[in-house]
């Protein structure tokens, strides 16, 4: 089954630590990473750019809103995502707590929802209102 893993941290404390502490804990990190895809359990994933980088696009009374920054304002941001394959969610939470990221923040874990049936029931639906809009175009035509 395949888990998503939302790692957190702390940007602040990230930059309040030296260049070889930084450079000790990204390659603890790695070199776990390497392990995990070695025996098959890293699907994908990304770090992401700072937080100061981020826009949050919201609908709010009909209309688009922008907001710069991550949606919530804590000490603690998304730093990066992972896609494991795990047996089960006991197994993702055994692989995920001896990663050392775990020591640089929370990390969050989900299971991955498969939306397969429900894009197939969209697609359905999708093809039925086109080819009724395709009938009455035909229609008025006449």
């Amino acid at each position: 089954m395949k888990y998503i893993c939302l790692g957190y941290f702390d940007e602040n404390k990230w930059e309040a630590m030296s260049e070889s502490e930084q450079h000790a804990f990204l390659d603890e990190c790695f070199a776990y990473d390497d392990v995990l895809r070695k025996n098959g359990h890293i699907v994908g994933g990304e770090a992401l750019q700072s937080a100061r980088n981020a826009v949050t696009l919201r609908w709010k009374n009909g209309k688009l809103s922008t907001t710069d920054g991550p949606y919530a304002e804590t000490k603690e941001q998304l730093g990066g995502f992972g896609v494991f394959e795990a047996r089960d969610l006991k197994h993702a939470i055994q692989l995920m707590s001896k990663h050392p990221a775990v020591k640089g923040g929370p990390i969050e874990i989900r299971p991955a929802d498969d939306l397969s049936e429900m894009i197939r029931e969209s697609e359905r639906r999708r093809e039925d209102k086109h080819g009724e809009e395709t009938t009455n175009d035909r229609r008025q035509d006449k």
